[in-house]
């Protein structure tokens, strides 16, 4: 099913490429990682050779496609293999290096943008508050100008990649008061006085992500540390959260499909009352809908992929993908589930870790009652 929407010849390179990756160096680790719930640093190091970090960004500026659709192509094949690699390369490639490449001085893209490209540093974005998740108008983390600096205070929770991160890109309130008005992102580097990073988080799914708070404690960097224009913060998020959306929803197709190929496959070996279970129409029913399923979200992933390549606005139609994909890779994974029986319940069989890790796609870009509201206002309802 994933090659028919891959249209051009530099697409079907990536999508190879990426396989043959995953099916070498990724699915035979899989589970030897996620049982340590280590960060796959060796993983992480091969795909900066292989440039991936770079794949978003133009060639001139340390990139080298600028093509949302190779972005996709790249997470979703990784998700395939393991969720929290392609979350963790993700991160890398969007949220964690975007606001330093659009918006940095030339002075920290040297220091800290080609050394992340090199996969030698890691970036990491902080933005949830314990009491501020999609409400970000209620980011209570304040940047006051102070001179030549910027002194931020605040705590951040649920910053994916924290524990090994050289830098943030830190969402702080400039204006108390002022809502969205006064948000703007800041890069502080973590060895920054008053920057704590705590221990990280243990998680039910994707054990190789590391996950954890940041607080910020009288922390001053340079005033030239603003990413972006002042009050132009918010405008700037919404300028790529279509991209983290359609993102998210290509780690559900990964995902989706990785519990659809197990199922295939164990139907295909597995005998019950003298054939095997794919000759039953109930299997070939679970099967038919996981395909279905499966096609559909690609159908909305590539094509919303491909409008924003064109500069096309996709904002309703990114909620959909990422909402749809989602709840797809949730309903494969159950019916993993169903279909291998005690079999998934055992940590010998993939599928137990397909059923934890899609916990985690349902919250990144939008919880799925949040985007189920724009959706329905985007209709004019």
């Amino acid at each position: 099913m994933a090659d028919q929407l891959i249209r051009s010849d530099p697409e079907k390179l990536i999508r190879q490429t990426m396989a043959r990756f995953v099916d070498q160096e990724v699915a035979p680790m899989a589970r030897e990682l996620d049982e340590a719930g280590e960060f796959p640093r060796e993983l992480f190091a091969k795909l900066a050779a292989m440039n991936a970090f770079r794949i978003r960004y133009l060639g001139q500026k340390g990139g080298a496609t600028g093509n949302t659709t190779f972005y996709c192509i790249m997470c979703e094949e990784l998700s395939r293999g393991l969720v929290s690699l392609a979350a963790e390369t993700a991160k890398q490639c969007l949220m964690g290096t975007n606001f330093l490449y659009r918006f940095g001085s030339e002075e920290l893209k040297e220091k800290y943008l080609e050394p992340s490209m090199r996969g030698e540093m890691v970036g990491s974005f902080c933005l949830t508050e314990p009491e501020a998740g999609g409400d970000l108008g209620s980011v209570t983390t304040t940047a006051v100008a102070q001179g030549d600096e910027w002194l931020i205070n605040g705590m951040k929770t649920w910053i994916t990649n924290a524990p090994m991160a050289s830098y943030f890109t830190v969402l702080a309130q400039t204006q108390p008061g002022a809502g969205l008005k006064g948000l703007n992102f800041f890069f502080v580097p973590t060895d920054t006085p008053g920057v704590r990073v705590s221990p990280r988080f243990e998680t039910l799914g994707t054990r190789t992500t590391e996950i954890s708070e940041v607080a910020f404690a009288d922390c001053r960097i340079p005033r030239h540390h603003l990413l972006g224009l002042p009050g132009k913060g918010m405008g700037a998020f919404f300028a790529i959260i279509a991209e983290i959306r359609v993102m998210t929803a290509a780690l559900a197709l990964g995902l989706a499909r990785a519990a659809y190929e197990a199922s295939f496959q164990y139907a295909r070996e597995r005998k019950a009352f003298g054939k095997t279970i794919n000759k039953y129409q109930l299997i070939q029913a679970k099967i038919a809908e996981m395909a279905t399923d499966i096609w559909a979200s690609e159908l909305m992933i590539y094509d919303t992929s491909r409008k924003i390549d064109q500069g096309q606005r996709v904002d309703q139609a990114s909620m959909m993908a990422k909402f749809f994909a989602t709840e797809v890779a949730c309903r494969c994974v159950d019916e993993a589930t169903r279909i291998l029986g005690a079999y998934a319940y055992s940590m010998e069989y993939p599928v137990q870790r397909f059923f934890r890790d899609a916990r985690f796609l349902l919250y990144g870009g939008g919880t799925h009652e949040i985007l189920r509201t724009n959706i329905a206002r985007l209709a004019g309802f």
